[in-house]
């Protein structure tokens, strides 16, 4: 039974330094789009949306659960993707959030 324990705690680190390293990246990507500033700023908040998500996730506060619900309700509405109400900028928040939550519970599983 302690062998499973420490199994599990060493998957939990391994998702956590995964986690950390994807928000210094997420992070260097979204500050560099921002300095160019004009179209890179689509990448801007594609990117911007990812880091609260990567931070919990370092932190050892991903709730799975949560997570699929609302990565869920994120493909539902990008299936909704005909509402006049949706901009560029929206879309690549949208998108970006369902690459962070696809992502997380991936390398989660």
């Amino acid at each position: 039974m302690k062998f499973l324990e420490i199994l599990e705690e060493s998957k939990e680190e391994q998702f956590e330094e995964f986690s950390g390293k994807r928000l210094k990246g997420a992070t260097k990507i979204a500050n560099t789009a921002k300095e160019k500033g004009g179209s890179s700023m689509l990448t801007y908040h594609h990117f911007v949306v990812k880091l609260p998500y990567y931070k919990k996730a370092s932190e050892g506060k991903f709730d799975v659960e949560k997570s699929k619900k609302e990565y869920k309700e994120l493909l539902d509405k990008l299936c909704k993707t005909d509402d006049p109400s949706l901009g560029q900028v929206e879309f690549q928040k949208l998108v970006g959030k369902i690459e962070v939550l696809g992502e997380l519970l991936i390398k989660h599983r």
